[in-house]
């Protein structure tokens, strides 16, 4: 009896993959994994985010939503709801390329799809490689945990600012308004 030997895909034949007709793959441990695209109520708090942070963070780096990066270089292509890149690693990417290493900050939107092990893991693997704040936006709840590399989680709620690590407050108020 022959035996399947399975390994994991790596990122140059995950790049060769057919896009999804709706929704993107993300590479995930050497597994590709589907995300289907997000509802409107979704997409109405990740713009908000985008904009308050983008207005923020000025010439400090850049903001983006749905932005694909390979927090390391072999098994893992991921994308995040908001992030932020500071100014020279932003420069940094090749044209034709990805952000290498996980952005500076890193937030995501949660969804009904989404499970508390995959956001674990997510915020594990972004922390370990280049992230200095993992953000989770419960829209249900209206708030905010933010992690950071010493392994502190801080959740905010209505009525509270969260401070940003290059300048500035967000009020957690603006996110849901």
């Amino acid at each position: 009896m022959a035996s399947t030997i399975t390994r994991p895909m790596t990122f140059e034949e995950f790049e060769k993959l057919p896009n999804p007709a709706n929704g993107h793959n993300e590479l995930h441990h050497g597994e590709t994994v589907f995300v289907a695209p997000p509802k409107h109520r979704h997409h109405f708090i990740r713009r908000r985010l985008f904009r308050l942070l983008d207005r923020a963070a000025g010439d400090a780096g850049a903001v983006s939503m749905e932005m694909g990066f390979r927090p390391q270089p072999e098994h893992e292509y991921w994308v995040a709801d908001v992030i932020f890149v500071a100014q020279d690693r932003w420069k940094s990417i090749p044209w034709d390329g990805d952000l290498t290493g996980s952005p500076e900050l890193v937030i995501e939107v949660l969804s009904p799809s989404n499970k508390f092990a995959e956001i674990r893991d997510k915020r594990k693997m972004c922390l370990e490689t280049g992230s200095r704040e993992f953000r989770v936006v419960d829209i249900d709840l209206h708030e905010v945990e933010v992690s950071t590399t010493d392994g502190h989680s801080v959740t905010y709620t209505s009525g509270q600012s969260i401070p940003l690590f290059f300048g500035g407050n967000l009020a957690v108020d603006e996110i849901f308004g």
